[in-house]
């Protein structure tokens, strides 16, 4: 008889949430407390600070983090990245899915539980003061079931207003995350009329977080993340998880108050008290096994733990390991899978610095004009008409000529001047001729080089072609 023979496949066919006739069974989680509690309160913290103060911290002038989608323009850790960083934004989208999935591989949901905004705001924001307003999981039940009284009305009302006060605070974070905290004190001191856009986005993002954290809830984590669908592909028999250890607890039996450490018995540790049951976020019982809708959150350690150590028994019969490691006995160990990701990682990193190290403030394309063909000037010169786009990725305007290398020609640029403005986080387009001698061209097609300078700072240099012939 396997180990895991007293597990009824059966809870497979559906989820915790939702009864056999397919409405939401409401989950009112126990208030969670002990060991790794505590180490997730520091955890939240820590989250906390980061997010809320992110937005105001400055590197060189640029924002900590900024996503902006709406302009195509992204920060990290103080550096600009525009849709000209293509390359660069591609492989570290790679590298970020590779890293997940390696970590995932070995880990398991960790993420999920101790550093998912929606498990940081869900279980430790907005949880938190469900329980200060309406009491633990028995005075919650109790109270939904009671009829509508003045101290209903009040803690319901109170607990809704406070979830929206909280809602509208992460919007405007999260907005400022996306367009710049400047943009964002704008919408906010100024008329919605003078920024109906940003007005709107806020809003929305405030309903949006409003019913995640007042409906949806675990729901989110259970059916509408595309990270927990993963984990049923990334998650083996060698990946950490929360894990219920069957070997030790099975058969379960209650406790009985005869019963002496001395005593006999052919039961498990565990007493079936349920309580691991009672304090998840998601209403799964782990004692099944590993389920996508854990979270990882470890409620469910903390109150075996405690129980275990009331009865004077060894605590970890809920614990971190791998279910390899509880059937064999054996400690966790790092599974081939895990190094194959790990090498590809490293090396995914590795031309990731590459590309950020050797990544240019300025970048230029400079091509000749389509349908142009080459043009006699006075005193024995060929010109070529050509396009250039100077991005300037930095965050002040640069002041920049072109030339071109070994002065193997001339530029002329059309409106006449010497030098190109460049405005800080933004681009110049340029037109200009490019004028060579006859005595310079060796046949129809020449290579050649054009430098862009920034005072006596070569900052780039471009490959071009020019067209010209040179008579007999």
């Amino acid at each position: 008889m396997s180990n895991l023979d007293f597990i009824d496949e059966a809870y497979r066919d559906s989820i915790a949430t939702v009864d056999s006739d397919g409405k939401r069974i409401w989950v009112y989680p126990k208030k969670p407390s002990g060991r790794y509690h505590n180490y997730r309160v520091i955890a939240t913290l820590v989250f906390l600070g980061l997010f809320f103060v992110g937005p105001f911290v400055k590197i060189n002038g640029q924002p900590l983090l900024m996503i902006n989608i709406f302009e195509r323009k992204f920060v990290l850790f103080g550096q600009l990245f525009l849709p000209q960083d293509s390359v660069i934004f591609s492989v570290g989208l790679i590298t970020f899915f590779i890293f997940i999935t390696l970590f995932t591989v070995v880990y398991g949901r960790f993420w999920c539980g101790w550093a998912c905004p929606q498990t940081v705001f869900m279980e430790m924001v907005f949880r938190k003061i469900e329980y200060w307003i309406e009491g633990d999981r028995k005075q919650q039940m109790a109270l939904n079931k009671a009829p509508w009284t003045a101290e209903k009305i009040i803690k319901k009302g109170g607990k809704r207003l406070v979830f929206l006060l909280i809602s509208i605070l992460i919007a405007h974070t999260t907005m400022a995350y996306l367009i710049g905290i400047e943009a964002t004190k704008q919408i906010i001191t100024q008329p919605p009329a003078e920024h109906l856009t940003g007005f709107i986005g806020i809003v929305a993002f405030t309903g949006i977080f409003y019913y995640v954290f007042t409906v949806l809830r675990e729901q989110v984590c259970v059916s509408i993340c595309p990270y927990g669908r993963l984990q049923g592909v990334l998650i083996g028999r060698n990946t950490i998880n929360i894990i219920y250890d069957w070997v030790r607890g099975e058969p379960r039996g209650k406790l009985s108050k005869h019963e002496t450490p001395a005593t006999p018995t052919l039961k498990g540790d565990c007493i079936d008290c349920k309580l691991c049951v009672q304090v998840c976020p998601t209403g799964i019982d782990i004692r099944n096994g590993a389920q996508l809708e854990c979270i990882n959150c470890t409620a469910c350690i903390d109150a075996c733990d405690d129980v275990m150590t009331k009865i004077n028994k060894p605590i970890g019969l809920i614990k971190y390991g791998s279910a390899e490691s509880v059937e064999k006995r054996i400690p966790y160990k790092l599974s081939p899978r895990a190094y194959a990701y790990s090498a590809v990682l490293v090396l995914l990193v590795g031309v990731e610095a590459f590309l950020l190290m050797s990544r240019e403030a300025i970048e230029t394309t400079v091509m000749r004009v389509p349908g142009q063909m080459y043009q006699e000037q006075a005193n024995n010169k060929i010109s070529n008409l050509y396009n250039a786009q100077i991005v300037n990725k930095s965050n002040e305007a640069m002041e920049v000529y072109l030339k071109v290398e070994d002065n193997e020609g001339t530029i002329r640029l059309i409106d006449g001047k010497k030098k190109i403005i460049v405005p800080k986080e933004g681009k110049a387009d340029v037109v200009f001729f490019l004028d060579m001698d006859k005595s310079a061209i060796k046949k129809i097609k020449t290579n050649l080089a054009i430098e862009v300078w920034q005072g006596d700072d070569k900052l780039e240099t471009i490959k071009t072609t020019f067209l010209g012939f040179r008579e007999e």
